[in-house]
């Protein structure tokens, strides 16, 4: 994790991951500036392998993608309720259900009156390796 800040600003805070396309790319996986975290398009990569894991299964993909969406937003000093808005982007139609049902419990509100976070899920897409079928975004404000 890096911080900066100019002043009269707020600061800024990167976090990173051994994802190799962040190296690759030069991104970061979240960045939080003052009460905002932005977690980048995330993707199911084992870090410590670079392989894309569970390559048959978009609703397996979807769950590890949000462990570490949340995980993100925790190191950032957030907590998986503090998720506002999520957005995925799925390469096959059929797969819609299997993201929407990990959407549903990993953020989603389920019986509380407290509702998930909005979602937008963006259907045909096609991403950088074959074995990828979901990726996501997603931004948190923390107070």
């Amino acid at each position: 994790m890096s911080t900066s800040s100019d002043k009269g600003t707020p600061q800024t805070t990167h976090y990173r991951t051994a994802n190799p396309y962040e190296a690759v790319f030069g991104y970061s996986r979240a960045v939080k500036k003052g009460p905002f975290i932005f977690v980048s398009g995330t993707t199911s990569i084992d870090p410590s392998t670079g392989v894309v894991q569970h390559p048959s299964s978009a609703y397996e993909q979807a769950t590890t993608i949000f462990s570490e969406i949340i995980k993100a937003v925790k190191s950032l000093g957030g907590e998986k309720e503090d998720v506002t808005r999520v957005r995925m982007f799925v390469t096959r139609d059929e797969d819609a259900d299997g993201v929407g049902r990990a959407l549903k419990e990993s953020l989603g509100g389920g019986e509380s009156d407290r509702g998930g976070p909005a979602a937008t899920m963006i259907l045909g897409v096609h991403f950088v390796d074959k074995d990828m079928r979901v990726e996501i975004e997603a931004d948190a404000v923390v107070f």
